[in-house]
């Protein structure tokens, strides 16, 4: 029977008691309904059932990497320290390597609450620069390692074309990433029927505006509307203040001012950390439609900054979570490190908590799925008929948690457990993905990544 039956289940509209959940073979719902009780041999949640959250921003090849630049290379370190370094470990990816990061990383996400992913995926060419003989053949590693987990996937190939504002020539480390505006459409052309032969959503990704010139975005932009004129479409902008500085220098503009005046930016668009804003740029973007893609774990681990949540949300912007980088990969982390920056910003507490929903983890938990789910381009927008069958079941039995009322669950799965430790079941399309806590492919997936980093690192010691 494709049913479910929660005492507790976080509705879009808030907490609800005795839900029955039902959904098609298609896993998409077709009831969600109050029920007295459950239907004899109807499964019953073990605890509350709260919506799947989306991850709007994945770099996977670089789960590998995370925790190797935790040291002082120089006598600042900054964001563009570190990308170099990503630079260097990113040269000798090969396609059996992304496969392997990406399937463990996308088993990580399922066990800590993710039920879907966007992969910003730039990584496109040989280590020489060169296209493989199938164009596709990274972008295709990554729809494999998504269809392996069950985790539900938005392909966001990245177009890279310069390596600063005005056309800089790309520089030695970018010669994986870079692809005419030609070149990306041909490849959306052949990546669209295998992201929709395994329920995918194909989008662009315009890497910055310091890597894709105007005539450029506006080419790729409008070749993709041909292809799919609904499709998302993600860009990085306004993460540093130099990126701020530097678009200031060759366009008189900020970068938020100048892609609101010179791109058709509207509720498709997904505006990848936007943390450096001023007031004007925080209101324009918010009524835009667009969707602030924020990266709290990621922002805090590479001293980016912090974003004034406050000013998107009073002006009725949409945003959600990812994880980026994935320093760390735990949607509830990703919510406590939000909360929490706003909380040392502004020196308040419960921040995050809104006129709707005083409990702090339900209001950025309904507000992260909905903005999540616009920027996927995908139908998840949590427990409704008509939504995808994608849901998290915590446990009420974890220490944690016992005793409590839902809100109080949900707020000390945030707040007050190790995170992950409160997971019990999680559900893609109506399919359960991981049991008590595991994936099924958690033991195989994990002893592939570390050999695939092993290798990368041993290759990248070699002279």
């Amino acid at each position: 029977m494709n049913t479910l039956f929660a005492a507790d289940a976080l509705l879009p509209g808030g907490w609800a008691k005795n839900v029955l959940l039902s959904w098609n073979d298609a896993g998409q719902l077709t009831q969600v309904q109050s029920a007295a009780q459950p239907a004899a041999g109807a499964p019953v949640a073990n605890g509350p059932v709260l919506p799947g959250m989306p991850n709007l921003h994945s770099h996977a090849f670089q789960r590998a990497f995370a925790g190797l630049t935790e040291y002082r290379a120089q006598q600042q370190d900054s964001f563009w320290s570190w990308r170099t370094l990503m630079y260097r470990f990113a040269a000798r990816l090969g396609p059996q390597h992304m496969e392997a990061i990406a399937t463990w990383l996308y088993a990580e996400m399922l066990e800590a609450g993710y039920t879907s992913v966007c992969e910003f995926q730039y990584v496109h060419h040989d280590a020489d620069g060169r296209p493989y003989a199938d164009d596709a053949t990274l972008s295709l590693a990554l729809l494999r390692a998504a269809r392996k987990t069950g985790i539900g996937f938005t392909l966001l190939p990245v177009l890279y074309q310069a390596s600063g504002f005005g056309g800089l020539p790309p520089n030695e480390g970018q010669r994986r990433f870079i692809r005419s505006t030609d070149s990306m459409l041909r490849l959306l052309d052949t990546l669209k029927p295998a992201c929709d032969a395994q329920g995918a959503r194909l989008g662009l990704a315009p890497h910055s505006l310091r890597a894709v010139p105007p005539d450029a975005l506006r080419e790729a932009v409008a070749g993709l509307e041909a292809i799919d004129p609904s499709a998302p479409i993600h860009i990085h902008i306004a993460e540093q203040t130099k990126e701020v500085d530097d678009c200031v220098a060759w366009s008189g503009q900020r970068p938020v001012a100048w892609l609101l005046d010179h791109a058709p930016v509207d509720a498709r668009w997904c505006l990848v950390h936007a943390t450096h804003m001023d007031a004007t740029e925080y209101e324009r973007g918010a009524k835009s439609g667009a969707v602030a893609g924020l990266c709290p774990t990621t922002e805090a681990n590479l001293g980016d900054g912090i974003f004034d949540f406050s000013a998107w949300r009073h002006h009725g912007g949409a945003w959600g979570l990812g994880s980026d980088s994935h320093a760390t990969v735990n949607a509830a982390e990703e919510l406590l490190m939000l909360e929490y920056s706003q909380r040392l910003a502004w020196r308040q507490r419960n921040v995050g908590a809104s006129a709707a929903q005083p409990h702090v983890a339900t209001a950025l938990t309904l507000e992260a799925v909905r903005g999540g789910a616009q920027a996927s381009g995908r139908a998840i927008g949590g427990l409704a008929v008509g939504q995808q069958a994608d849901f998290v079941v915590l446990d009420a039995a974890q220490l944690a948690l016992q005793g409590l009322a839902a809100p109080d669950m949900l707020s000390a799965h945030v707040f007050a457990s190790h995170r992950t430790s409160a997971i019990d079941t999680v559900w893609v399309s109506g399919q359960p993905r991981v049991a008590a806590g595991r994936h099924a492919l958690h033991n195989e997936a994990a002893a592939a990544f570390v050999a695939a980093r092993s290798q990368l690192l041993q290759e990248n010691r070699a002279p």
